[in-house]
C-alpha cells in the first residue's frame, strides 16, 4: 500500500511529467492492427531512418504516421531546443478509438454490420 491520502498520491503521480517531445493523432481512420504494422517498423530507429521507411512503405497508415513523426520532430526542435540529428523514436503506439457502425444490406432482407475502426496514434521521441 502506498502511504498518504489518495489526493496526495494522485498529486505526486501527476507531478511526474514526461518532458520528451511527442505528437498524437486522435481519431485516425485506420484500425489499430494496421497502424501497428507500420509503427513496429520504425520503433527504436533514428528519425532520418524512420522517415525513409515511412516514405517508401506502401501502407495507408504510413502517410499518417509520417506526418505525425514530422510534427513530433518540429515539437522537439521548437519547444525543447533539441537537435534533429540526435533524435530517435523512443515510443510509438496505437490505442483503440471509437468504432463507426454501418449497415450493409444482404440477401433476403438481412442486414450485416460493418465496423469502421479508429485509433489514437502516439509518437514519442528522445535524444541519444
Amino acid at each position: 500500500m502506498a502511504k498518504g491520502h489518495r489526493s496526495q498520491i494522485k498529486r505526486e503521480r501527476n507531478a511526474k511529467k514526461d518532458t520528451r517531445p511527442s505528437a498524437k493523432l486522435s481519431y485516425a481512420r485506420v484500425s489499430v492492427q494496421k497502424a501497428c504494422f507500420v509503427l513496429d517498423a520504425i520503433r527504436g530507429k533514428d528519425v532520418q531512418t524512420a522517415l525513409g521507411i515511412l516514405e517508401y512503405n506502401p501502407r495507408y497508415a504510413s502517410s499518417l504516421i509520417k506526418k505525425l513523426l514530422e510534427s513530433a520532430i518540429a515539437n522537439a526542435e521548437n519547444n525543447n531546443g533539441m537537435n534533429k540529428d540526435n533524435l530517435y523514436v523512443a515510443e510509438c503506439y496505437a490505442n483503440k478509438g471509437p468504432i463507426m457502425k454501418r449497415v450493409r444490406p444482404r440477401a433476403q432482407g438481412r442486414a450485416y454490420r460493418i465496423e469502421k475502426r479508429m485509433s489514437h496514434i502516439t509518437v514519442v521521441l528522445d535524444e541519444r
